[in-house]
C-alpha cells in the first residue's frame, strides 16, 4: 500500500502544504529550495506515492479527464478517431472516458449529463443533430466543448468537419469524367448538415456537367437497421434505372452494405464507385473505388487541443467562467484517391 501525502510530510518533518506544492510541480513557484524539493520527490518515488485524484480534483476543480461521445464505437472511423484523441489526450496529461450514443437522442443527452456529473473537464462529441438541448446548455454554461464530424451551424460552438461539399463534388466529377451519366447516390441521416453538404456537392458536379439529378437515382437509407433498409433502396434504384452506371456513397458504411447486396444478388459490380472514407476491405471488394479519406490524425489532434485551450482559459480565468471563449470553426481537407 502506497503512502499518503500526510505520511510523506510526517516522515520528512515537513508541512503537508510544502509536500503538496512539490508533488504538484509548484516548488520553484512557491519558493521551496531545490534540496527540499529533491528530498520530497525521492521519498515519494521510494514509497510508491500515488496521488488521490479525487481529493485533488475537489481541491483544484480539475479532474484531467475528457469525455468522448461517439455515435458508434463499432464504426472504424469513430474508433480510429477515438484512438487519436486518447493518444493526444494522454500526451497532454489527460485521461479519456468514452461512451456511445448509438445515435439515440435520449442516450446522448444522458451521457452528456453523466459526464458533467463525473466532473470531466470538457466534452468532445459527434452529435446526433436531432436534439441540441444539452449541447445548447453546455454552450450557455461556457462548458468546454468540441463537436466533430457533425455540427450545428446555428450554434456558437467549436467544431471540426471535413470539406464535405468539395470532396463530394470532386469525386462525382471524376465519375462523370470516366463516362458515367446515371450515377446513383446512397445517403443517410439527411437531418445532418454534413450529409446535406455531401449531397449538394454531388448535385453541383452533375449540374455543372449538364446532367439533371434523377430522383430515381437518389437512395436515402434509414440509419436504424441500415443493413436491412439498403436492400430495398437498391432494389428500387435497379428497378427504376436498370442501366445505372455509377454509385456515390456519402459514407463508407453504406458502401460496405452495397457490396454485400451485390454479392447476395449475384450482381457483378462493374460500376464506377466513389465513397466518402473507406475500409481496408474495400481493396478486396472494390479495388478501383475512388475515395475521400478522412484526416483522422488531424481530427483527433485538433479536437483535444481545441478543448484543452478552452479548459485552460477557464482554469486560468476562474472569474471569467461565464465569459465565452471565441469558438473555432475548423474545416479539414480529405485526401482524394482516384483509382479507376
Amino acid at each position: 500500500m502506497s503512502s499518503s501525502l500526510k505520511d510523506i510530510a510526517n516522515e520528512l518533518n515537513l508541512s503537508k502544504t510544502t509536500v503538496s506544492w512539490v508533488l504538484s510541480g509548484q516548488a520553484q513557484q512557491k519558493g521551496i529550495s531545490e534540496s527540499t524539493a529533491s528530498k520530497v520527490l525521492e521519498h515519494a518515488m521510494k514509497v510508491h506515492y500515488q496521488p488521490n485524484l479525487i481529493a485533488r480534483s475537489l481541491n483544484t476543480g480539475v479532474t484531467k479527464t475528457i469525455g468522448l461521445i461517439l455515435p458508434s464505437i463499432s464504426d472504424s472511423f469513430y474508433s480510429e478517431v477515438a484512438w487519436e484523441i486518447e493518444n493526444e489526450a494522454r500526451m497532454n496529461g489527460y485521461s479519456l472516458m468514452i461512451s456511445s450514443s448509438k445515435s439515440d437522442i435520449d442516450r446522448e443527452d444522458a451521457m452528456i449529463r453523466l459526464f458533467k456529473a463525473k466532473g470531466v473537464d470538457g466534452i468532445i462529441i459527434a452529435p446526433t443533430k436531432r436534439s441540441k438541448v444539452e449541447i445548447q446548455r453546455l454552450i450557455d454554461e461556457s462548458y468546454p466543448l468540441v463537436t466533430f464530424d457533425r455540427y450545428f451551424p446555428e450554434l456558437n460552438a467549436t467544431y471540426i468537419i471535413i470539406n464535405n461539399r468539395d470532396s463530394s463534388y470532386m469525386l462525382t466529377k471524376h465519375l462523370v469524367n470516366k463516362g458515367c451519366r446515371k450515377i446513383a447516390i446512397l445517403t443517410t441521416n439527411p437531418h445532418l448538415t454534413t450529409m446535406n453538404q455531401r449531397r449538394e456537392g454531388f448535385e453541383d458536379a452533375l449540374r455543372e456537367s449538364k446532367i439533371t439529378p434523377n430522383p430515381s437515382l437518389y437512395g436515402e437509407v434509414n440509419f436504424v437497421d441500415y443493413e436491412k433498409h439498403i436492400y430495398k433502396v437498391l432494389d428500387d434504384i435497379f428497378k427504376n434505372v436498370p442501366d445505372v452506371d455509377g454509385f456515390f456513397f456519402t459514407t463508407h458504411i453504406l458502401a460496405l452494405e452495397a457490396f454485400q447486396y451485390f454479392h447476395d444478388k449475384g450482381i457483378k459490380p462493374n460500376y464506377e464507385f466513389a465513397s466518402i472514407h473507406e475500409l481496408p476491405i474495400f481493396k478486396v471488394l472494390a479495388p478501383k473505388i475512388n475515395v475521400a479519406r478522412f484526416p483522422i490524425e488531424e481530427i483527433g489532434r485538433n479536437a483535444v487541443n481545441l478543448l484543452i485551450e478552452q479548459i485552460d482559459f477557464i482554469n486560468h480565468n476562474p472569474k471569467k467562467r461565464n465569459k465565452k471563449i471565441a469558438p473555432k470553426k475548423i474545416v479539414l481537407s480529405c485526401s482524394l484517391e482516384f483509382r479507376s
